[in-house]
């Protein structure tokens, strides 16, 4: 069987892939990619938000394996006091956080789900195709940042292999060359 262009899976197509996983999610507002340090923290996103953060790429002789940290996450707002206290002249705030803590975590999960078990990202049998496959168990880490604007979300690492052939002669690359010295 021949190698076509559907077999072999780019970084490009990975992540576009995950893109339109999160973008498909109802939940979902904004997907991002980048550096931790990219992700827009002024009141400028529309959250919930998902972003898409490189770690690396484990090369082994045909496949590759390219590790994702994927932030969940959305604002935590203050909208009301708590005046059952004791002291009736303490006013407490009250937020969300729990809320949105229970929520990230369960877009988390729906979004491992799609890549642990849809079949158009999934292998079938031996029949490999080029699909993007994932497995496992994940650790879903809980954060809460305060910045400018209050998040909370989980965040997870989500690899994602891909075949690879270690083909050497489609490395564009001098073939008369020697390069032993």
């Amino acid at each position: 069987m021949g190698t076509d262009a559907t077999q072999i899976k780019t970084y490009n197509n990975v992540i576009d892939t995950i893109k339109c996983v999160a973008e498909s999610h109802l939940q979902i507002n904004a997907v991002t990619t980048g550096d931790i340090y990219d992700i827009d923290l002024a009141k400028h996103t529309i959250f919930p938000l998902c972003h898409i953060n490189p770690i690396n790429t484990i090369v082994s002789k045909n496949q590759l394996t390219m590790n994702f940290q994927i932030f969940i996450m959305d604002l935590v707002q203050v909208n009301k006091y708590n005046t059952n206290t004791t002291n009736m002249n303490q006013n407490i705030p009250v937020d969300n956080e729990q809320e949105v803590l229970s929520d990230t975590q369960q877009i988390a999960v729906d979004i491992i789900s799609i890549f642990l078990h849809s079949a158009t990202l999934q292998s079938s049998g031996n029949d490999y195709n080029g699909r993007m496959i994932t497995g496992g168990d994940f650790t879903l880490e809980p954060f809460v940042e305060r910045f400018d604007n209050s998040l909370a979300g989980y965040v997870f690492t989500l690899p994602v292999e891909v075949m690879n052939q270690n083909q050497s002669c489609y490395i564009p690359f001098e073939a008369d060359k020697i390069c032993i010295k």
